[in-house]
């Protein structure tokens, strides 16, 4: 069986070639697997399609095969493969073969496909990234497709995440898949867990260990209380903690393994908050990607898959016409008046503080979601401990955030450098992605020109911050109220402490006069904000160890 395993990742390997022909070469060898198995199952009468392959392993692994052939036939940036997908497809169901079908609408359910970067229509630059992240991981994820919006700060992003999953680093290679999977279950992201399953498995990581976090070696199940404080409530998080895992006389991790942890653990967890904020839906090849029932509307053709209209597109976008009362302008004036008092006067020390803990109290108050408590599905569960442990429990009990102030440990005069230290390179790798996602600006505010943003932005990053009790002291904070409104702070506070629960209509109801692409470029902002966020504090309880 392990052969045929490794057989069958070399046939789909051979498709992320940069060298055409092995594409074809590979692609053929793929055709004629999927016929000798379609003939194998049984013959198909004429006339009557096949029912969906479940029973024997033989038409469980045809149809993998066939969801992973949807997946290329949509998302593979190379146009040969693409096409050639797209036939055996065709060729499969003119056979008889009951082929799948994507369910829902692209890669996002907030965003209408057709304003997402079609694949087959993307400038050279984005189209190399595509490739390179194709070529590495032999999927383009829908993740990708949408950061595809943004592709200076895409670039930085794989880059890092190809570094901490796929080179060379202090942590064996399953163990990151598997750390990435106790993250992601953290806030019930089935998206990201389905993703670092299939790869854990892939790398050669022990399939009894998807059964839950008490089927894993010891040294990893001692990461539960690591995970659970930095997802929820890193405030918490001591030297104690950091001595615990160090010292642990059996299973003690070393410390440049702790930092790759940390880094990890930031990472997933931060992944989850965009994954939840944009939407995003799972891979076609993955449960819940693609069915192999029949439309119930009309017939379906494969033909369409190659085009993105395998299904009914209900994802208009009701807004955009709407007139919203000047939302841009105001805000436009609000940030020209704010300069104005910036030129004018400057506030005392004693007034900033008043204005960072005024603007830190009414954070907590902010409601993140209903009420209704998501309770989290077996599968997911399985890999965390204490699942009702989590951000709102504290924000109910009025618990004040500690401050952590900036001047006493910052990532740029503290964190960088520790980092760097113990795990090469990564420290550069992640201020680079930090300054991309934070400087990121095309001077634009919807259809407005020649704008300048870094105002808006500086308030989004330290509101982020200001949430988990982080004050930079050269800030003042009396102008997040004046240019975030409510409905905003509603979606930064849920995408970031509670992910799992946004909506639609969350991201639907905040700036509803800008651009797609705008709400993407807020989405990494946020993401990149709660990460340094998590990493300041984790690595200021291991230097606090240190010292």
């Amino acid at each position: 069986m392990e052969v045929q395993e490794q057989e069958s990742l070399g046939r789909w390997d051979g498709l992320g070639s940069r060298d055409a022909i092995s594409r074809v070469e590979a692609m053929e060898n793929i055709r004629q697997v999927v016929m000798t198995k379609v003939e194998a199952i049984k013959p198909i009468p004429s006339g009557a399609p096949s029912p969906p392959a479940s029973g024997s392993p033989l038409s469980s692994d045809l149809n993998d095969i066939l969801a992973h052939l949807l997946m290329l036939a949509r998302r593979c940036p190379f146009e040969d493969v693409r096409e050639s997908s797209s036939r055996l497809l065709q060729s499969l169901q003119d056979l008889g073969v009951r082929i799948p079908r994507p369910l829902g609408n692209g890669p996002s359910r907030f965003i209408p496909e057709k304003e997402i970067l079609k694949i087959s229509k993307v400038d050279t630059r984005t189209q190399t990234i595509f490739e390179d992240a194709f070529v590495a991981l032999g999927r383009l994820d829908n993740i990708s497709v949408v950061m595809g919006f943004h592709p200076h700060y895409l670039t930085s992003f794989l880059r890092t995440q190809h570094y901490l999953l796929q080179m060379d680093g202090p942590l064996p290679l399953h163990y990151r898949h598997y750390i990435g999977i106790m993250a992601a279950a953290r806030h019930q992201c089935s998206y990201l867990v389905n993703l670092h399953v299939n790869d854990f498995l892939q790398v050669g990581g022990d399939p009894k260990w998807l059964n839950g976090l008490d089927e894993a070696p010891q040294k990893l199940q001692q990461l539960g209380e690591l995970n659970k404080i930095l997802a929820h409530r890193p405030w918490l998080l001591t030297k104690e903690h950091i001595e615990q895992l160090l010292k642990a006389e059996a299973h003690g991790w070393s410390l440049a393994e702790l930092i790759h942890v940390v880094v990890l653990l930031t990472h997933y967890h931060s992944l989850a908050s965009f994954t939840f904020g944009c939407g995003i839906t799972p891979e076609l090849q993955c449960d819940g990607g693609h069915t192999f029932r029949p439309p119930s509307l009309s017939h379906y053709c494969v033909c369409d898959i190659a085009n993105g209209n395998g299904h009914a597109n209900h994802h208009d976008d009701l807004l955009g016409n709407q007139d919203l009362c000047g939302e841009v302008e105001v805000l436009m004036e609000r940030m020209k008046q704010l300069q104005e008092c910036r030129d004018d006067e400057e506030a005392s020390q004693e007034e900033m503080a008043t204005r960072f803990e005024r603007e830190k109290t009414e954070s907590m108050l902010v409601v993140t979601a209903e009420e209704d408590e998501a309770v989290p599905s077996r599968d997911i569960s399985r890999h965390f401990e204490d699942p009702t442990y989590g951000y709102k429990d504290f924000s109910r009990r009025g618990e004040p955030v500690p401050t952590f102030r900036a001047q006493d440990y910052s990532w740029e005069d503290h964190g960088f450098s520790l980092v760097n230290r113990l795990y090469p390179d990564v420290g550069q790798m992640l201020d680079d992605k930090f300054q991309m996602a934070y400087n990121l600006t095309y001077n634009t505010m919807a259809t407005h020109k020649d704008v300048d943003t870094s105002m808006l932005r500086r308030a989004i990053w330290n509101y982020i911050h200001c949430m988990f009790g982080i004050r930079y002291d050269d800030y003042d904070y009396g102008e997040i109220n004046q240019l975030l409104d409510r409905s905003f702070k509603v979606y930064i506070k849920t995408m970031v402490c509670s992910p799992e629960k946004t909506t639609k209509r969350m991201y639907e109801s905040f700036w509803r006069q800008f651009q797609h692409s705008e709400k993407v470029h807020v989405n990494l902002l946020l993401m990149e904000a709660r990460m340094q966020a998590e990493l300041l504090y984790a690595l200021r309880a291991i230097t606090r160890y240190m010292t």
